[in-house]
């Protein structure tokens, strides 16, 4: 008789093969057979009947704040909103303080979060004038997802605003770097369109323009360089025109809240709905959800980058952009595919194989045996109110608080354990680092698996 360690029985699974009913077998947190267990059996069973079991969904943007603003997040409260919101694995951005763009800043983050973070994680390393040199090598460290560059919206170190700094460091990536791609030069032009008081204008202040404009300049320096990019938080319908026709070397990431707000929503939000880039025109929403629907966005991250009630409240543009996300996207976008937006099959392409495919996950993003045993387990009929009340990140709030949803996230289930079930954690941090393909050995100071 076949024994595993979990069974997930009687789920429509989503996977490789398409949508239907399988069960998963689990041994040692990995998947050890897809199909029917009807007699087999395990130390543990769920019964999964009425659920989809998806694989674990994937987070590559996220902002958690540790080290150095723990007043806003960190890395225990945003890995538990992760997977309190059904996600499995996160990748965590390097502005924090001090920034993450040397070695001995990647390993302290990774022995922070290790055994402590809810979820698994990877770091994003920043790319900066000064380390591109050493871009290479701090790529390839164990725990790193890869290189981030902050072509605008950023502040000292991490800020290059300039085609030779780019290029400085796409010549020594071999990984595919990611970008927060906004014209640094035409905000600065452009400072005098923000008015005081009105978040509105934060649209207008950096608009399409500056988007498309410094996604244009990186595509050039990326190919001139034989460099593989990710342009992050994709916000106008021409950036998507443009990438169609690139990507041969540019993948591509949306957010929940570009396909899901618009300009209209800040008289009703205000400086809640703050981000950069910004959230803007319904058009362009519409021109996001194009590339969605055509297969030119190749992944979903929330940009979760909270900040207390407090610092929102200041006026604009004192105040500071970026919203929680991390707890919502799961939901958000299941609702979106109840509406028709898109199939389940996009949303796990999107959530989990693309994660998988452009950033060389190793064995995770897809339900496939030999693979972690990570999945998101979600009631796709099941309707409900996102609230700030539900949020597990101390930022406390949300800006889709209200919002009615049919899809939610029921179970999130990481290297064979079950970690959150019908909103409750039940298993203490396990957190590892993601491994990838593409990185150096798995032995080394930061430790390994």
């Amino acid at each position: 008789m076949l024994t595993f360690d979990l069974i997930l029985r009687g789920g429509t699974v989503v996977n490789h093969d398409g949508v239907g009913l399988r069960d998963v077998g689990v041994h040692h947190g990995r998947i050890a057979q897809i199909g029917d267990l009807s007699r087999a059996v395990a130390a543990e069973t769920i019964d999964c009947t009425g659920l989809h079991v998806l694989p674990g969904v994937v987070d590559s943007q996220v902002h958690f704040r540790e080290p150095g603003m723990e007043h806003k997040e960190d890395l225990e409260t945003g890995s538990r909103a992760a997977v309190l919101g059904g996600v499995t694995a996160v990748f965590e951005m390097p502005n924090t303080n001090p920034l993450t763009t040397s070695e001995a800043a990647l390993a302290d983050k990774v022995r922070r979060a290790r055994h402590r973070m809810h979820c698994d994680f990877a770091f994003w390393v920043g790319g900066t004038h000064e380390n591109a040199a050493d871009v290479g090598e701090l790529e390839r460290l164990p725990g790193a997802a890869g290189i981030k560059v902050f072509m605008g919206a950023s502040t000292g170190d991490l800020l290059v605003e300039d085609d030779e700094g780019v290029a400085a460091i796409l010549k020594n990536t071999r990984r595919r770097a990611a970008f927060h791609s906004e014209d640094e030069y035409r905000l600065r032009e452009r400072l005098s369109e923000r008015v005081p008081g009105d978040p509105s204008s934060h649209p207008v202040w950096r608009d399409e323009v500056a988007a498309l404009t410094c996604t244009q300049r990186l595509v050039r320096i990326a190919r001139e360089n034989r460099a593989r990019i990710h342009v992050l938080h994709i916000s106008t319908a021409e950036e998507i025109a443009f990438l169609e026709g690139h990507k041969d070397v540019a993948t591509c990431e949306a957010t929940p809240h570009h396909l899901t707000l618009s300009s209209d929503d800040y008289a009703r939000l205000g400086t809640l709905l703050q981000m950069n880039p910004p959230v803007r025109a319904a058009g362009h929403r519409d021109g996001v959800w194009k590339g969605v629907g055509q297969g030119i966005i190749d992944v979903l991250g929330s940009d979760h980058a909270p900040h207390t009630l407090e610092e929102k409240a200041k006026p604009y543009p004192s105040s500071p952009s970026g919203m929680p996300g991390v707890q919502t996207l799961v939901p958000v976008m299941l609702d979106h595919v109840n509406a028709g937006r898109l199939t389940i099959e996009r949303f796990v392409d999107l959530s989990s194989h693309g994660p998988n495919r452009i950033f060389g996950m190793a064995r995770k993003g897809r339900i496939a045996a030999g693979y972690d045993a990570d999945f998101t387990v979600v009631d796709m009929k099941r309707t409900e109110t996102i609230t700030n009340a539900q949020a597990g990140s101390r930022a406390g709030w949300t800006p889709y608080d209200g919002m009615k949803v049919t899809g939610w996230p029921v179970g999130t289930i990481i290297r064979g354990r079950r970690v959150m079930w019908e909103a409750e954690i039940v298993t203490p941090g396990q957190g590892e680092p993601v491994e990838f393909q593409e990185s150096g050995s798995r032995q080394s100071a930061v430790g390994s698996r």
